[in-house]
């Protein structure tokens, strides 16, 4: 079974094979169920090179690891979602670039294809500012314009994605970025055929269940192992 630092340590991987690079921007962070222990990426480090030893700890109580050289400086963005949100195991903050370009303009996720039913709920967007997240009263900010989904755009920022663990908000943060991409396509070809709203409500659990999430982990370990981009032991 791997440890949640080897979970962190292969989400990374995983978002840049998938489109989530931005020279050694974006992070990832997970905690067990309780816990007050995170295992979030360090700075410094792209998503595509990060190793084991890339990946260090934060204290949610008493807050031990946040003055490290080596801790993001949006940390606060994992810290207070994980405050507001205990059914969440795994964070994902990155700059992909059509859920970003989608971040900076008025218009709503559609409906469009199976990767859009995941965000049949909608998608939350944090219109506050869109400056670097680094003090805890702007990271609420954030938790509350995530509510209770699964993903929230930061205008003409990013997003931050959240999981029940790391292979659902790797999933999840994947699933975003396919689902504006498509979009972006269907757009350039013609009027919009949206799935209706009811519709798509009776597909999620059948195209998202915890049996093919760790069935695409897997598959998507494989892919890098075939490439060589294997941890280092």
């Amino acid at each position: 079974m791997q440890s949640l630092q080897e979970q962190v340590a292969w989400a990374c991987r995983i978002l840049a094979l998938e489109g989530y690079t931005d020279l050694t921007l974006g992070h990832v962070s997970a905690r067990a169920r309780g816990s007050a222990s995170v295992q979030i990426k360090r700075r410094g480090v792209a998503l595509d090179e990060v190793e084991l030893e890339d990946v260090i700890s934060l204290d949610l109580e008493s807050g031990e690891g946040f003055d490290s050289p080596e801790m993001h400086l949006e940390a606060v963005l994992h810290t207070e979602v994980y405050r507001a949100r205990p059914d969440v195991g795994a964070v994902v903050h990155g700059h992909p670039p059509y859920a970003t370009a989608l971040s900076a303009s008025r218009e709503p996720l559609e409906l469009l294809t199976h990767d859009a039913v995941l965000f049949a709920d909608g998608l939350g967007v944090f219109e506050e500012t869109p400056e670097l997240i680094t003090g805890r009263e702007m990271g609420q900010a954030v938790a509350r314009a995530l509510g209770s989904g699964r993903a929230v755009l930061l205008r003409n920022h990013g997003v931050l994605v959240v999981g029940q663990d790391v292979a659902w908000a790797v999933l999840t943060a994947v699933t975003l970025e396919r689902a504006v991409r498509l979009q972006a396509i269907a757009a350039s070809l013609g009027p919009l055929a949206p799935i209706h709203r009811e519709t798509a409500a009776r597909m999620l659990p059948e195209k998202y269940n915890n049996g093919l999430v760790d069935e695409y982990w897997a598959a998507w370990i494989r892919r890098l192992q075939r490439g060589g981009a294997g941890l280092a032991s």
